[in-house]
């Protein structure tokens, strides 16, 4: 994966082992009443890739909470390539970078720092006013969006004060072991790398279909952050994680709760709008060429998330 090093984008290839060890820099700030990045409506700017399960998360509350005229969004397309993340407006499921008219989302962060070193992801969040990047650190945005802008909803309280505790802990329960436990068996570097992140991720997987047999979400009965954070995973675990990064002991459809769990969270109001399987499926079949030497898209599998469930 390329690289930005003082403002200037490296490719993989290109970078040094002095470039990948520098440190990165990041851009970490907060929306909220007492900060210069104040909630106002049309001041912010999202920045995604339907593919990346992290944005997902951050498209996921702005499309619940019904943001999206107060808050615009560009999205990359899937295919990563050499130069990074990519505008492809001509694209199915694209669109042009509509405040920059840039090529390539890094340009979007030398935009607000010229000299930037680090990693460009989504999500991005834009301040139309400061010019700059408020926040790429996709559970802050989801949890700055789920507050800073909690009265555009009537129906979701995402992050309610009496449970942020417990929906903290969940998260941080999900992120080792499956959030981030897919990527590690993927690009394992060794047998036993692999082996130990698969059994990790199953034993979670496995713990949290427990779980679900006696509660409808991950904090009770209603509908958090925690969810949002899980769904990605789950929607990219049969297409991508079970075959792509080798996480195949169980299907998710082998899950009774976490599959019905999953169906429940899609049929949703809108939340189907934020799946682009087409989009995941192209970015990591096609762009992990290291895993996927011939790049061929799977045609399968076939999936219905809109079938019927039962837990109300």
């Amino acid at each position: 994966m390329g690289r930005l090093i003082d403002g200037h984008w490296k490719t993989a290839d290109e970078l040094t082992e002095s470039d990948r060890n520098k440190r990165g820099d990041s851009f970490r700030d907060r929306i909220h009443s007492e900060s210069q990045y104040f909630p106002e409506a049309g001041r912010y700017h999202l920045y995604i890739a339907r593919a990346c399960p992290w944005a997902h998360g951050a498209a996921l509350v702005r499309k619940l909470l019904g943001l999206e005229d107060a808050i615009p969004m560009d999205i990359v397309e899937p295919y990563r390539g050499g130069g990074g993340w990519q505008f492809s407006p001509n694209k199915p499921g694209c669109t042009p970078d509509s405040l920059h008219d840039s090529e390539f989302l890094h340009e979007v962060y030398t935009a607000a720092d010229s000299e930037y070193t680090g990693g460009v992801t989504t999500p991005v969040l834009w301040d139309r006013d400061e010019e700059t990047i408020v926040n790429n650190e996709s559970i802050e945005i989801m949890e700055m969006l789920a507050t800073a802008f909690a009265d555009h909803s009537d129906e979701y309280d995402l992050y309610p004060a009496e449970t942020r505790d417990r929906i903290d802990a969940v998260i941080e329960e999900l992120h080792e072991p499956i959030l981030k436990g897919a990527y590690t068996a993927g690009f394992a570097d060794s047998q036993g790398t692999y082996e130990r992140a698969v059994d990790s991720m199953f034993d979670a997987l496995d713990y949290w279909e427990a779980v679900l047999e006696d509660q409808r979400f991950l904090v009770g009965d209603s509908l958090t952050l925690a969810d949002l954070r899980l769904f990605p995973a789950l929607v990219r675990f049969d297409p991508v994680y079970y075959t792509h990064f080798k996480c195949n002991v169980r299907r998710l459809v082998d899950y009774p709760n976490l599959w019905a769990y999953t169906r429940d969270i899609y049929q949703h109001d809108g939340v189907s709008e934020t799946v682009n399987l087409d989009h995941i499926k192209q970015h990591y079949y096609r762009s992990h060429t290291d895993i996927n030497p011939t790049g061929f898209v799977p045609v399968g599998p076939d999936i219905d998330f809109t079938a019927s469930y039962d837990r109300e």
